[in-house]
C-alpha cells in the first residue's frame, strides 16, 4: 500500500512543481492548464493518459475547450502519496511540450 505523505513532505514536493496548489491540508494537488485550443487540450490529455496508465494512477480531470483541470490524490490511501507527485511531474513535462500555461 502507498504511504501517505506528511504535510511537510507535501510542502517539500510542492516546491518541485510549478503552478500546482496544495488542497485540503495535503489531501490533493490541483492545477489548471490553458492550451492553444481544444485539439491541443485533447492531445495533451492523451499524452498524460499514457503516463497515468504506466503508473496505474489516474487523475480526476475535466476539459472545457482549451482548459484542462486536474486533481491528483490517492483515494486508497486517503490523501497524497509519492505516486501523486510522480504523476504531477510527468504532467508538467507533457505541459512543457505543449507550452501549456498553468492558470
Amino acid at each position: 500500500p502507498m504511504t501517505l505523505l506528511t504535510e511537510q513532505q507535501c510542502k517539500d514536493r510542492m516546491s518541485q512543481l510549478s503552478g500546482w496548489s496544495l488542497e485540503d491540508k495535503c489531501k490533493s494537488v490541483t492545477v489548471t492548464f490553458k492550451l492553444k485550443d481544444f485539439r491541443e487540450a485533447m492531445a495533451f490529455m492523451m499524452q498524460v493518459a499514457f503516463y497515468a496508465e504506466k503508473l496505474n494512477h489516474h487523475p480526476e480531470w475535466s476539459n472545457v475547450y482549451s482548459r484542462v483541470s486536474i486533481l491528483l490524490t490517492t483515494h486508497d490511501a486517503g490523501g497524497l502519496t509519492e505516486l501523486d507527485f510522480e504523476l504531477a511531474e510527468a504532467i508538467d513535462k507533457v505541459a512543457g511540450r505543449y507550452e501549456a500555461q498553468a492558470q
